[in-house]
């Protein structure tokens, strides 16, 4: 018999609370050290496009009652682009807190702590006193790196640990034993400081589930249960290779990794995370998912802004959230559009204009034959009622069949124009752009004419338009 494994009469039996059925574990699962690393070159070759196999083995639905989001802007969204301010932070942090209402749907922000305007960031944020969203730190496995987080006086940090063997073997050059106990140390000295850990188990989805990942999330709930402090688990798609389709083969199954570290692990709900990445498009998916088979939290990152292809976009999960649930729990969503504002207007950050729920044209229709039907109707062609959810009512797209109202809904719509700003379809600029409209169809024009031509129209005619001016 394996070095490890009991015999499987002398299983405990016990009752599964969630589906009222008596059951035997079938295994425990103990580290593998193996020695040379298994990087899993079938699914991976590299020199060819990433395997999705199938083993048809699936794994039930269990999502829990409270799922939330988590956010990580200001770490993995710093990444990848110009750092921001310690004003801006702290900006957006405050956006957050109004966003995610008073149930706190948007449960955690983690910060970096290296830089003087990332801990100045952390300061002004803990001094709001605000419950939600918390303010949380990152870290690497170094014991260097935890002064910082002493020193701030954290109640929580995430802490970097690597679990495929990529990461393992051939960046840390550790074997899978030294890697643990290396982790588990660095998890210790925060537990031992009253600090609860959250461990990022970076590029899970190219690891050892069971070799690897399952033991050491035992050994983390064990050191749980010894402390009485939380340990977190953070599933990171580091890569995006997670998939979400029934009877996908571990490590790619979102499902398959967390059923084992539920079941397996022993990891409880409320302790698991998923972190996505968008590298073949399916972080939104992926995301889901894991709320799906057991994840409590989601992190993401506004409008998607991580490293190379992005995170999840938090905006995407506010309204999966409402989709699954069936309600908003609290959450202020004109808060979307506010922020979507404050990074192209302060931030200087241009948002791709077709971004789903932020981008100038995601519910701005250009088919003639749309824009007939959502003159008449806009449920016609808006997903949903974006004027009381986003604050962003839909556009029609103007052409030679638009007409003076159609102009003025636009100069409306598009410069934001209200109260007695507000441009009739009787006024001068509407008739110049009208003239000028109708003349390119004459002249054989055949596409609807672009938000960037009729802005640059319209601020020809009357510079004062963009500033709400008549």
């Amino acid at each position: 018999m394996p070095e490890g494994f009991e015999t499987f009469e002398n299983r405990p039996v016990s009752m599964n609370n969630s589906n009222n059925l008596l059951q035997i574990e079938e295994h425990i699962y103990i580290l593998d050290d193996v020695k040379k690393p298994n990087v899993f070159r079938n699914m991976f070759p590299y020199d060819e496009i990433p395997m999705i196999p199938f083993n048809d083995r699936t794994v039930p639905h269990n999502m829990p009652k409270d799922i939330w989001i988590t956010d990580t802007t200001f770490r993995d969204g710093q990444q990848s682009r110009a750092p921001y301010t310690t004003e801006q932070m702290v900006h957006i942090y405050d956006a957050f807190h109004r966003l995610g209402g008073p149930n706190g749907m948007i449960r955690a922000c983690e910060f970096f702590l290296y830089d003087k305007k990332d801990r100045d960031a952390v300061v002004q944020c803990m001094e709001k006193g605000y419950e939600f969203p918390e303010v949380t730190s990152w870290i690497r496995a170094s014991k260097e790196d935890f002064k910082l987080v002493k020193e701030i006086g954290m109640k929580e940090t995430g802490i970097l640990v690597s679990c495929s063997d990529y990461h393992i073997f051939l960046k840390l050059k550790m074997t899978r034993r030294e890697a643990m106990d290396h982790y588990l140390a660095v998890v210790k000295d925060c537990l031992e400081e009253g600090i609860s850990v959250r461990c990022h188990l970076e590029d899970i989805t190219r690891a050892d589930i069971y070799g690897f990942v399952v033991p050491f999330a035992r050994e983390l709930m064990k050191l749980q249960e010894s402390y009485g402090i939380p340990v977190k688990i953070r599933a990171c798609d580091t890569m995006g290779y997670g998939v979400n389709y029934p009877g996908a083969v571990i490590p790619r199954s979102v499902p398959g990794i967390i059923y084992a570290l539920y079941t397996h692990a022993g990891v409880p709900h409320e302790n698991l995370e998923w972190h996505g990445h968008n590298d073949f498009y399916k972080a939104v998916s992926n995301s889901t998912t894991a709320w799906l088979y057991g994840c409590c939290g989601v992190n993401a990152s506004l409008f998607g802004i991580g490293e190379r292809t992005g995170n999840t976009p938090l905006e995407a999960m506010v309204f999966e959230y409402a989709q699954l649930k069936g309600t908003l729990n609290g959450m202020d969503t004109t808060v979307i559009t506010e922020l979507a504002e404050y990074y192209e207007d302060v931030i200087g950050y241009h948002i791709p204009d077709r971004t789903p729920f932020v981008g100038r044209n995601f519910n701005v229709t250009r088919a003639g034959i749309h824009a007939d039907g959502l003159l008449k109707n806009e449920e016609i062609y808006n997903i949903f009622d974006t004027g009381k959810f986003l604050d962003r009512p839909p556009v029609s797209a103007v052409s030679n069949t638009s007409g003076t109202a159609g102009i003025a809904l636009w100069l409306n719509k598009s410069f934001r124009l209200k109260g007695d700003a507000m441009i009739s379809k009787s006024d001068e600029i509407v008739r110049i752009m009208k003239e000028e409209v109708d003349r390119q169809y004459e002249a054989g024009r055949v596409t609807v004419m672009s938000d960037d031509e009729l802005r640059a129209m319209a601020m020809k005619i009357r510079p004062s338009i963009a500033d709400g001016g008549k």
